[in-house]
Parts: structure tokens; C-alpha cells; sequence
């Protein structure tokens, strides 16, 4: 049976592993939906290739160059936010959401709407907006999949079991490329998004670095799946081996396991229910030989620790956090802070503004989110 999809940041890490597993299953997909920031040659590309109906750029400056490159085909092109939310908006089985950081929210709440199935890959998303979003999946009628690694192994790991009989819910971390660094004050942009394991975008790279990915996935997770702050915890696996694990009151505890390759969980959005074959080379546990984990550093890597205290804070902290943190990476990315001012810049947002209420719609989220980068801008200004 052909299902349909949209791809909201095809152009992406998440986007191309998505698309490759299209590629090897072309009669079992029909592609609604592209979309890309700027990048308008390779989106057009793309369009071609899967047939899609409409290709969107987010950046309204690049839609001559799509139009452009999508002459002479039956591609709708469009472009901006009010265009990216209706191709999200446009019917389709299955919605990947993989657009990087809060810019991927009003249309990840668009594809909400519209009451499908939605493959959440935008943490950020969910991070900034989670009890927006989540009372609107439910007020209509909408399925979410967690694409992260760690998110999907837990969701593996709980399917069939009850929440209630949870004990723990252990989000694994690989500690990212600097884990053993001396001097983090020195690192450069090129060493921060080195990652020894995962191949991906630079945001999410860096965020691995500072271990704000790992504390923005425990916000994610106490949304996803409702245990408790107090029973989520962290710890550091260098392998990245085992994704994440959950401990059951009968002392159990349940372990996804998978070689380091999105288009595992990717995989398991695209099929679910069910399974589907990938090309990922299959776990040589011998070959590996040990599998290590300590607790992390919350004094070199405070990230994990501002993260936890924004989502006990509650409220608009997350928002607020997110806001700052990508502003924060920004900044470094584009050499104007040292990698060692990202946390400091994040925590000096949160302890020094005046933090809004809990936002109640999109637009209140996005509010929050507008003035916590202005005030993050202007404390890079001040330095």
C-alpha cells in the first residue's frame, strides 16, 4: 500500500536519511510535501526526483532561484512561513518534522492540526511549546513518533507496557566530542561539530558538545512520556551503543539497542507498527567489545543542569532556554563568543530577565520565544 508524506527540512541530516530510505521503497511512498531553508537548488532537485506536489523555502529571498530551478514541471514552488505551514497543513499519512530549532514550530503545529501522524525530529519544538502541543494533539486527534534516537528507543521500550509500572527512564548521552577536552575556553567551531559518532547538522553538533542536546531531550522526554522529572536521569555512554533504556518497578529494565544511524529510528517512524528493512550494518556486540557509562559533569557541561532546573521552573523557562541557546550557538558558530560562553550566556538569560507566565497558543510561545533572543542578543552586546 502507498502512503503519503511530507518532509519538512528535506535538505537536512534527518530530511536526506529520510529520503534514502524512500529511495530503496519508491512504490511505497508518494511525497506531498519538501521543504528546505535556502537551499533552493538542492530542494528542487529533491522534488524532481520523488515527484512531489509542492517545494517550499522557508527564506523568501531564495524562491526566484526555486522557481528557477523547477521550470518546465508541475512542482508548486512557494515560499515563507505563512507557505511552509500550508504545505505542512496539506493532508499526508505521515509528517516528518525535522526542521532545526524553534523555526521548525508553527509548522510542526500546522501538521498537528491537520490530525495525521507526525515523526517529531524538532525538539525544540516540543521544548519551547510542550504543553501547547501536546494539548493540541490531543484536541486533534494527532499521533506523534519520536525520531530522536534516545526518544524512539524509549517509545520501543515502553510499547505494550503500562507508565505507571515505570521506575526509571534513563536517557543515554555519547558526552559528544569534547568530553575530554582540557580547555573549553579554546575550542573552535570545526572541533564542536566533530562528533565522534553521529553525523549531523552544526546546531545539533554544538548542542551535543555543550550536552545541551541531552538536556533539551529531557525536557522533550518529560512530555513524551509522563513519568515524572524526578524519574528521568542521564548518563553518559561513549559508545552510543545503547540508546536508552526503562526500568520497570519489577526491576527490569528494557534497552534499545542499534548501531549509530538515524535511519534506524527513522526506520522505525516510517513502518510503525510495523518494521522495514535498512541498509545500517547490524551490532558486532564482540567487535565493540565494552560498553561503558558514568554520570556527567555537571560542573564542566552545566548544560543538563540549567535544562532541568527551566522544566522544574516550568512555565515559559524552556522557552526561554531554547531561545538564548540558539542564539547562544549562533553566536559561537559565527566565532563571536568562545564555546566556553554558551551556558553562561544561557543561564545569564534565565537568572536575569523577567520570565513570562506559561504560554497558552502558538503565538504566545513565539512571543516568548522573540524577546528571550532579543535579550540574549543584547547580553552578547554588553560583553
Amino acid at each position: 500500500m502507498t502512503r503519503s508524506i511530507s518532509i519538512l527540512g528535506a535538505t537536512g541530516s534527518v530530511g536526506g536519511s529520510t529520503l534514502d530510505l524512500i529511495r530503496r521503497n519508491p512504490d511505497g511512498w508518494r511525497v506531498v510535501a519538501l521543504t528546505a531553508n535556502c537551499n533552493a537548488a538542492e530542494l528542487a532537485r529533491l522534488a524532481r526526483e520523488f515527484g512531489a506536489e509542492v517545494a517550499v523555502v522557508a527564506d523568501e529571498s531564495c524562491l526566484a532561484d526555486l522557481r528557477a530551478a523547477l521550470e518546465g514541471s508541475d512542482i508548486v514552488a512557494a515560499a515563507g512561513r505563512a507557505a511552509l505551514c500550508e504545505a505542512a497543513a496539506r493532508p499526508a499519512d505521515l509528517t516528518v518534522a525535522a526542521i532545526v530549532g524553534c523555526a521548525g514550530l508553527a509548522p510542526t503545529m500546522a501538521a498537528i492540526e491537520q490530525g495525521g501522524t507526525i515523526a517529531l525530529a524538532n525538539k525544540e519544538a516540543l521544548v519551547s511549546a510542550g504543553e501547547v502541543m501536546t494539548a493540541a494533539v490531543t484536541r486533534h486527534g494527532a499521533t506523534l513518533l519520536p525520531v530522536d534516537s534516545e526518544h524512539n528507543a524509549i517509545f520501543q521500550c515502553l510499547e505494550g507496557e503500562r507508565i505507571e509500572d515505570v521506575r526509571w527512564i534513563t536517557l543515554t548521552a555519547s558526552g559528544g566530542p569534547l568530553r575530554e577536552a582540557k580547555d573549553l575556553s579554546a575550542v573552535t567551531p570545526e572541533q564542536a561539530i566533530a562528533h565522534p559518532n553521529w553525523d549531523m547538522g552544526a546546531k545539533i553538533s554544538v548542542d551535543s558538545a555543550t550536552m545541551f542536546n541531552k538536556g533539551l531531550e529531557l525536557i522533550e522526554a518529560h512530555h513524551l512520556f509522563p513519568v515524572g522529572l524526578d524519574r528521568i536521569r542521564i548518563v553518559v555512554h561513549p559508545q552510543s551503543v545503547i540508546h536508552s533504556m526503562v526500568e520497570y518497578r519489577d526491576g527490569s529494565t528494557l534497552a534499545q539497542l542499534g548501531p549509530s544511524d538515524m535511519r534506524v529510528p527513522i526506520a522505525s517512524c516510517l513502518a510503525w507498527p510495523e518494521r522495514i528493512d535498512t541498509p545500517c550494518k547490524p551490532l558486532d556486540l564482540a567487535a565493540i567489545g565494552e560498553l561503558t557509562f558514568f554520570a556527567p559533569d555537571e560542573k564542566r557541561f552545566p548544560a543538563t543542569r540549567l535544562a532541568r532546573e527551566a522544566a522544574q521552573a516550568g512555565g515559559a523557562a524552556p522557552a526561554v532556554l531554547n531561545a538564548a541557546n540558539e542564539v547562544a550557538v549562533a553566536a559561537f558558530l559565527n566565532r563571536q563568543i568562545p564555546f566556553s560562553r554558551i551556558p553562561l550566556l544561557v543561564e545569564d538569560v534565565l537568572m536575569h530577565g523577567n520570565l513570562p507566565d506559561a504560554p497558552r497558543s502558538l503565538d504566545e510561545v513565539l512571543m516568548v520565544d522573540e524577546s528571550s533572543r532579543r535579550r540574549a542578543t543584547e547580553m552578547l552586546e554588553l560583553a
